[in-house]
């Protein structure tokens, strides 16, 4: 049994959601996607009982090997790291349907926690708890035996257990973040208050491209007063809109022209307890006239 090219046409959608989901970057997901049907096509002749086991065994491995390299270098990166943002249109028949079908494990928060696995971890978890996969399909992808991958998943379910009360309900969400907008703007400090937690904490990605802080904001007050700062030093260009990243509502700044930046949250319980400002220009590629022309980028 061959891979073919209806095949290529109906598994990629999966690939990309698993492979973003185990590297937390849009452009390295795309490269181990073609990676994996290149060595699945030079592979003619093998025999596969199970196209995509098949499939998602070649590039769980790939993301294996590059995580392992991935975290050297992230042992270097300037200031906090965070999941390059996947910018949704739900309006759009063309996105990967795969994504859209799984909320789970594609936000911000879940993306980010998961650097706190190991890669082991990490693969188990996305194929068990995600995309359903058996212990044994599983055991073969990762190349360990069933009961280890159980074990391997029980520990990486107790490192996830943060965020295991996440909100993932986008319109529900979207009414906290319009009415954190909002608030804002007025500098009503009562309204802030019942939206975003006292120990709130703002990570902020730069990579060293551009200026950001290079530690994690904890505290309201900290972080209301950077956020504060920030705005009092904006452009007269500048806007905002509020759209659909990793199918959550985020803030999408732009200031000349260019997205500058998004603003992603962490929401438990109707109340904001991570903010994640993005900005580091290599995760934002759009130009505010692409951002027009294409709706959200994909």
């Amino acid at each position: 049994m061959e891979i073919t090219s209806e095949d290529y046409m109906q598994y990629k959608p999966l690939l990309f959601s698993l492979g973003y989901r185990m590297l937390g970057s849009v452009a390295e997901a795309e490269d181990v996607v073609h990676e994996t049907f290149l060595k699945a096509y030079q592979l003619k002749g093998t025999m596969i009982e199970n196209k995509k086991a098949y499939l998602c065994k070649i590039l769980t491995n790939r993301c294996l090997d590059i995580l392992k390299s991935v975290r050297m270098k992230r042992m270097d990166y300037v200031g906090p790291w965070n999941p390059e943002p996947l910018l949704l249109d739900q309006s759009n028949d063309n996105n990967p349907p795969e994504i859209l079908l799984q909320r789970e494990g594609l936000s911000i928060a879940y993306l980010r926690l998961m650097e706190n696995l190991k890669p082991d971890e990490r693969a188990v978890l996305l194929l068990r708890q995600v995309f359903e996969f058996s212990y044994q399909e599983i055991a073969s992808m990762v190349e360990k035996k069933e009961s280890n991958c159980r074990q391997i998943f029980s520990r990486a379910k107790r490192k996830m257990t943060r965020v295991e009360e996440e909100s993932l309900s986008y319109e529900s969400n979207k009414l906290i973040v319009n009415r954190f907008i909002e608030a804002f703007q007025l500098q009503d400090m009562e309204t802030l208050l019942e939206l975003v937690s006292n120990n709130v904490t703002l990570y902020s990605d730069g990579g060293g491209k551009v200026t950001a802080a290079t530690r994690p904001i904890i505290s309201f007050d900290r972080v209301m007063a950077l956020l504060f700062g920030i705005i009092k030093k904006v452009p007269a260009d500048f806007r905002f809109e509020l759209k659909n990243a990793n199918q959550q509502p985020a803030i999408f700044i732009f200031i000349t022209g260019k997205l500058h930046s998004v603003i992603s949250f962490y929401i438990n319980k109707e109340k904001i307890i991570d903010i994640y400002m993005t900005m580091n220009p290599e995760k934002l590629p759009c130009s505010e006239k692409e951002y027009s022309r294409n709706g959200d980028l994909k």
